[in-house]
């Protein structure tokens, strides 16, 4: 597959999510990426749905990937890791600190034999200090670092929740991604390698556009700190069709938007909504004065375009599948389709961004296949320098995991 990272080789030592997805990343810019995973298999195999080894939580972040499943505990196993890390460019794990150093496939060990390599470490704090050995899934990051609690003190009527996406295994992985571009680019301008430290925690405290105005100290009342993003609103269309506005009407720069769009700049003058707080108070009165006023409109049509005079935006709900059958998808290529390896198909977004230097239609593009565990275990060793004899000792002494699996 072509792309700007043709040619590159990642070794991906990740499970789930915040690993997969950044070497999946790095595949959809066109590098190598080998998967090398444990006997007990990525966990995200046993997702729901799926069929046998291929879930389509598995194939989303793993389809296209070679796969090499290895136990380090046995003899030999070590060497020949160590040898796939040799010919690597990148390196990409998420264990817990330390983990990968204590069976001796760590930066160090590495870079002793490939000094050139981009080793990237993905954790919930960090490498180092006192929180480095705490186990991190999404929520439980998202907890730390203030996300529920902005979600808590905006809807301070509804139970305590978390958000519905791992977003912060998600952003991690692609910050990593960044991370490891950048690094590739020091080493094509100097020829060094280095190691990525990456910590879920600092990646979404970067993530969160308030951290200023929350970290400040400054009580703002009533007024929104951002555009309105944490109260946007819902509306029904002239068609029927509910929709939202990202504007705030409670804070004073979205109030404004709306003023403009309705042309009614006196509402600042009536008593109930002349401040944030008066706004916040008389909500409902509100929100029913710009529900009225968008069905005097005949269609969905004729209404964005005022409101998009005023400069705010509107989306509709839809769903997944709804928008997956849009023109707009269609004219992206917002999906792709591959195999669950047992004559199904299970659908996968498409790639986020298009090169025109390295665009292929999509027609022509080669699918992605899901792998099953341990698939090419021998094709990889082969290509390391092991023989067929070599290869069956592994075997033999229990290092090489290949559960049993129908052949396509």
């Amino acid at each position: 597959m072509s792309g700007p990272l043709t040619g590159i080789r990642v070794v991906d030592f990740s499970r789930v999510l915040s690993g997969p997805h950044c070497a999946q990343t790095l595949q959809d810019l066109g590098a190598e990426v080998i998967k090398v995973e444990p006997p007990s298999g990525d966990l995200s195999r046993q997702a729901i749905p799926g069929n046998g080894q291929i879930s389509g939580y598995f194939a989303q972040q793993n389809a296209g990937k070679r796969n090499l499943s290895i136990d380090l505990n046995k003899p030999g196993s070590r060497e020949a890791v160590l040898r796939l890390c040799d010919t690597a460019d990148v390196i990409v794990e998420n264990f817990r600190p330390g983990t990968l150093d204590s069976f001796g496939v760590g930066y160090a060990d590495v870079a002793k034999r490939n000094p050139g390599v981009v080793y990237a470490s993905i954790s919930g704090y960090g490498q180092h200090g006192s929180w480095r050995a705490r186990a991190a899934y999404a929520p439980t990051v998202e907890a730390e670092v203030g996300i529920t609690d902005i979600t808590a003190r905006h809807f301070p009527e509804s139970p305590l929740r978390t958000d519905s996406l791992s977003h912060a295994d998600v952003y991690t992985g692609l910050h990593a991604a960044i991370a490891i571009l950048g690094a590739l680019h020091h080493k094509d301008r100097t020829g060094e390698g280095q190691y990525i430290d990456v910590a879920m925690a600092a990646v979404m405290l970067a993530m969160n556009e308030r951290v200023s105005a929350d970290a400040s100290g400054v009580d703002v009342g009533a007024e929104r700190v951002i555009l309105g993003a944490d109260d946007a609103q819902f509306f029904t269309g002239p068609d029927g069709t509910t929709f939202v506005s990202p504007m705030s009407l409670v804070g004073s720069a979205g109030f404004r938007f709306y003023q403009v769009a309705m042309r009614r700049p006196y509402l600042a003058d009536d008593p109930r909504f002349r401040t944030p707080e008066d706004r916040e108070q008389n909500l409902v009165a509100l929100r029913q004065i710009v529900q009225d006023w968008i069905l005097t409109f005949d269609d969905l049509e004729s209404l964005s375009a005022q409101f998009d005079e005023a400069k705010i935006p509107t989306g509709q709900i839809r769903t997944t599948a709804e928008i997956l059958e849009t023109d707009w998808a269609r004219q992206w290529t917002a999906k792709r389709e591959t195999t669950d390896r047992a004559g199904g198909t299970i659908t996968v977004p498409g790639r986020p961004w298009h090169f025109s230097g390295t665009k292929k239609p999509a027609a022509v593009e080669p699918a992605r296949i899901p792998a099953f565990q341990g698939e090419h275990n021998t094709e990889i060793l082969r290509e390391i320098g092991y023989s067929d004899t070599e290869i069956a000792a592994l075997s033999a002494a229990g290092a090489l995991v290949a559960p049993g699996h129908p052949i396509d």
